[in-house]
């Protein structure tokens, strides 16, 4: 068992398995953490397991393209492209306890939603333009590719060369860092549109929604997902997939709510087309970018 903060790629061993995780945070604060799922994984399939946090979302994707990880816990994007470029397949989703509308659900996807303030005079998304806009990341599959994909829908930004420019249609644009930056903009009046999505904490969404004003909405929006290497055996494969489900058991969701995601409840089994479809349908209407080097 080995813990990986990113400085050095491992000299592994064959029956040795290199689980990398999207970094969330610094690594250091991760690593008691990590140990834990590492015991956890290493005790149900008898296999050597290193977790690997990198310091970017492209050495991850890196890892697998190169053959220096065998499995990779990702959000959507991410995935997508490590299918692209490293012709790794999703074989979990996550399945998280999301707000859809006013009702909580365990699901594998959820939606957002473009919000004005309640006492905004704009009722449609066609009367935002030339206002401003906050969006919490160019990275956020569902505060950015699937909002951008639907101005594209309703004919407000058209795809000029590459990619959607969301400037085309409103005269300011703020990445505020996150989805409760952009609701402090949205509140003290700095832009006039945000969104918000159903994967944010309770508390938060139910705040948003109470004093806003929903005009549209964008989804269904793919959840985080377990990708696996082109080149992992069958058979391994076949162990991991069961330690991951798991996982889901009441005792042991601890592991991942601490590590990855506070409002994860399980994983199921899915494929690469089926998870992804939605997203790949965005990213083909937008031309979005991802804007990390890859190599």
């Amino acid at each position: 068992m080995g813990y990986l903060l990113g400085l050095r790629w491992p000299s592994t061993p064959q029956e040795t398995i290199v689980l990398a995780i999207q970094p969330t945070e610094a690594a250091a604060e991760i690593s008691p953490r990590a140990t834990e799922l590492e015991r956890f994984l290493e005790e149900r399939t008898g296999l050597n397991i290193e977790i690997y946090i990198p310091t970017t979302y492209a050495s991850v994707i890196e890892a697998l393209q190169f053959g220096r990880a065998h499995v990779a816990m990702m959000s959507a994007w991410p995935s997508l492209l490590a299918h692209v470029r490293a012709q790794a397949e999703v074989g979990l989703a996550e399945v998280r306890e999301v707000m859809v509308g006013s009702e909580k659900r365990e699901a594998p996807f959820y939606f957002s939603y473009w919000v004005v303030r309640a006492d905004s005079p704009f009722k449609a998304l066609e009367e935002l333009r030339g206002k401003r806009v906050c969006f919490p990341s160019p990275l956020s599959t569902s505060g950015y590719v699937f909002p951008m994909a639907r101005l594209v829908e309703r004919g407000l930004v058209v795809k000029v060369a590459s990619e959607a420019d969301p400037k085309m249609f409103f005269s300011e644009v703020l990445f505020g860092g996150g989805y409760a930056q952009c609701w402090a903009a949205l509140k003290a009046g700095q832009v006039d549109v945000t969104v918000i999505a159903g994967d944010v904490s309770a508390k938060l969404y139910n705040e948003v929604l109470a004093n806003t004003r929903v005009l549209d909405q964008q989804g269904p929006i793919p959840s985080h997902a377990v990708v696996f290497s082109k080149d992992l055996k069958p058979e391994v494969r076949d162990k991991l997939v069961k330690a991951f489900l798991e996982l889901g058991r009441e005792e042991h969701r601890d592991l991942m709510r601490k590590l990855v995601s506070a409002i994860f409840v399980r994983f199921e089994a899915t494929t690469t087309e089926r998870h992804l479809t939605t997203l790949r349908a965005a990213l083909q209407l937008t031309g979005l970018k991802y804007v990390e080097r890859l190599g």
